[in-house]
C-alpha cells in the first residue's frame, strides 16, 4: 500500500501544523506520510512541544519549514489549519486536494493567561481538538482523495 502524502499548512509552522503532523504520524503513520509547513517559518513553539509530549507524542525532532520545502513532494492532500494559510495557500500546493480545518491559535489564546498553567491549558485545548480531527475525521478526508 502506498502512503498518502498529507501536508498540514499554517502561517508560521510553529504550533498547530506541527501538532497535526505529530498526531498524524502517531495515529496514521502506516497509511500516510505527514508533513507540516508554513507561509512563514517561526521556529518550534516550546509550549506546543511540551503539551504534545504530555500526551505521549514527541515532536521535538520536527522543524519549522516554509511551504516551498515540500514543492517537489507529490501531495495528495493539503489541510490548512488557520485562516491566513487558507487565504494565502501557495499556488503550487493547490494541485492537491485542499481542505480547510481551522483551529484557534494557542499563543493568542494564552496571551492573557494569568499563570503558566492557564497558558498551557489553551495549548492543551487546541492540541486535543487537533487530535480529535486527526483521529476521527482525517481518515474520511483521505478516502476522498
Amino acid at each position: 500500500m502506498t502512503k498518502k502524502n498529507v501536508l498540514f499548512l499554517c502561517t508560521g509552522n510553529s504550533c498547530r501544523s506541527q501538532m497535526a503532523e505529530g498526531w498524524a504520524r502517531h495515529f496514521h503513520g502506516d497509511a500516510i506520510q505527514p508533513y507540516s509547513a508554513g507561509i512563514e517559518a517561526h521556529g518550534m513553539n516550546p509550549n506546543a512541544m511540551a503539551v504534545m509530549k504530555e500526551a505521549g507524542v514527541d515532536i521535538s525532532g520536527q522543524s519549522s519549514k516554509l511551504a516551498d520545502t515540500v514543492k517537489d513532494v507529490p501531495l495528495d492532500l493539503v489541510i490548512t489549519v488557520c485562516g491566513h494559510a487558507d487565504e494565502n495557500c501557495p499556488m503550487f500546493l493547490t494541485k492537491a486536494k485542499t481542505v480547510h480545518v481551522g483551529f484557534d491559535d494557542p499563543p493568542k489564546l494564552a496571551k492573557d493567561a494569568k499563570t503558566e498553567e492557564e497558558a498551557l491549558d489553551a495549548y492543551r485545548r487546541v492540541r486535543d481538538e487537533i487530535r480529535d480531527f486527526i483521529q476521527n475525521q482525517l481518515p474520511e478526508k483521505l478516502r476522498e482523495v
